[in-house]
């Protein structure tokens, strides 16, 4: 028999630290060998060098970016915190996508929520405002944000997400629950909150609870530095306790592993997909997209084919830089069909929030119901420039003799239209540019728009009303109504007292009305 002769190793490569110029002397990367292998790593690490990055061969206190490959994130964080860092809060845990990302961008790209390998190391509680950067490394579970960034679904039944209030490598009370278990989990959107009444108070609880951490001058590190502060009940407290004490809430975790709700998660944040719709999926054994989609009984509405058609572009963030771009064309496609329309951007991009899940904007005539039919010549024009790729309208069901309204609905009724557009490479400024995938070579990405055009003589309350976050604008009802007897919504504010509507042209007469010092937009992030 021939004898086997081994195969001689093939000398790796390497370029030495030494030997290129180091650009991002603030950034030291360090790249995980497991599950990437030996000959990835090494060449990963001569590309990352080449550029002028610094990249460690072995971890230790110098490296800020941790990356690593198709590593399940609780064994990551286990051999992370075997290693002994002096401190380990500073370093970023990222997924090889942010690698890619910055190795085609010749630079160190922003961290994003969708980079993160995320789990909670055991170190303590810290709501510091001081931290206010986007990098999420440590935020305690994988979960979805409440916030105006890139949360698309606010999660309540038993749980409820507070807030991240964009701090940079800190955990925080990222997720709050009930500690009863004698209901199922339910998901809930937020235009549908009111249908599942009865997880609307616990909701409502803790959402008064993240206003109240969110407002704090300075660093939560014991239950004591709270005794006083309101809306701070007990559920909240003892998930604060068992955060505080032991790094992580457990119950939360025993929550994000269930099946039941990582499906319904996953169909809701499908482009017109509701939590009963999910609900239904999931009863008849359905578990993933894919399924859905070769499942021959199930017949999708026009909305949500549009949605899983464009779901890798329009389940990401949009950046303000696209917002300002989208803000562009809208503009000049508003001013072309009527050259004195009033047009505003709106929701969080308003409040000087970096990203979206969609962009919003409200536009209406300086004439009384001139606005009528204008968002269908606008529908029209944008049809015409080649960039619609899906429109929804509604018209308009507003009625001034209803007028005031004691129950608030989440979405107002005035005419409005959920759009889908194609938004160019070239047309975002910046050196970002679009928010693409790898090797995404399209030049070109969907984004979701919505269009709302109220009648002029409601402008103000409908752009308070579409600014605002959603806590914010409850806040501010609740004050009128107990503290000043008037009603608000995004329609009116009525006085009972005085039986009448407020006028109103501009949001400082309607803060104004109520007694209350102005606030600018970008201080609503209660």
């Amino acid at each position: 028999m021939l004898a086997l002769v081994k195969k001689r190793k093939r000398p790796v490569e390497a370029v030495a630290q030494g030997q290129v110029e180091v650009k991002f002397k603030e950034v030291t990367l360090y790249l995980v060998e497991r599950k990437m292998g030996s000959s990835r790593r090494n060449f990963l690490t001569s590309l990352a060098r080449s550029k002028g990055f610094r990249v460690e061969d072995v971890l230790s206190d110098d490296v800020t970016h941790v990356v690593a490959e198709d590593n399940q994130a609780e064994v990551l964080w286990a051999w992370l915190m075997g290693h002994g860092l002096r401190d380990v809060s500073r370093v970023a845990v990222l997924d090889i996508s942010w690698f890619t990302d910055s190795m085609r961008e010749g630079r160190p790209v922003r961290v994003e929520t969708r980079h993160c390998i995320q789990c909670t190391p055991d170190i303590s509680l810290s709501l510091s405002t001081h931290y206010r950067s986007l990098c999420f490394s440590l935020c305690p579970l994988p979960c979805l944000y409440f916030s105006d960034l890139i949360s698309q679904f606010l999660w309540v039944s038993l749980f409820i997400f507070v807030s991240h209030l964009q701090i940079s490598h800190i955990p925080l009370l990222s997720l709050c629950l009930s500690l009863s278990l004698s209901l199922s989990l339910s998901p809930i959107h937020p235009s549908s909150l009111s249908e599942f009444n009865e997880s609307k108070g616990p909701c409502l609880a803790f959402r008064q609870a993240a206003s109240v951490l969110k407002s704090l001058p300075s660093a939560v590190h014991c239950l004591e530095a709270i005794q006083g502060l309101p809306c701070l009940g007990e559920h909240t407290k003892a998930v604060m306790e068992e955060i505080l004490t032991f790094g992580r809430s457990f119950k939360v975790e025993e929550i994000r592993c269930d099946e039941r709700y990582q499906a319904l998660k996953l169909f809701t944040s499908v482009f017109g997909v509701g939590p009963k719709t999910a609900e239904k999926w999931y009863r008849r054994g359905l578990r993933s997209l894919q399924e859905i989609l070769t499942e021959p009984n199930i017949q999708l509405n026009r909305m949500q084919r549009a949605g899983f058609l464009y779901y890798s572009d329009i389940s990401k963030a949009v950046s303000k830089a696209e917002a300002k771009a989208l803000g562009c064309i809208i503009e000049e496609t508003v001013h072309w069909i009527a050259p004195d329309a009033i047009l505003a951007l709106t929701g969080g991009f308003r409040r000087g929030k970096e990203y979206g899940h969609d962009v919003d904007f409200l536009l209406t005539m300086p004439e009384m119901g001139k606005e009528e039919g204008l968002l269908l010549h606008v529908i029209d024009r944008l049809k015409d420039q080649g960039i619609l790729l899906y429109c929804e309208y509604q018209g308009s069901t507003f009625d001034v003799s209803k007028l005031p309204s004691c129950r608030f609905e989440d979405m107002d009724c005035f005419q409005k239209c959920f759009l889908i557009l194609r938004l160019e490479q070239g047309q975002v400024e910046g050196e970002r540019g679009l928010q693409r995938d790898p090797g995404d070579s399209r030049g070109w990405r969907a984004v979701r728009v919505d269009l709302v055009a109220p009648p002029v003589d409601c402008y103000a309350f409908a752009l308070l009303g579409w600014t605002g976050s959603r806590q914010f604008g409850r806040d501010l009802r609740t004050f009128a109504q107990k503290e000043r007897q008037m009603l608000l919504d995004n329609h009116a504010l009525y006085d009972k007292t005085k039986k009448l509507c407020l006028l109103a042209t501009t949001e400082e007469e309607i803060f104004a009305h109520l007694g209350l010092e102005y606030v600018e937009p970008w201080q609503r992030n209660a």
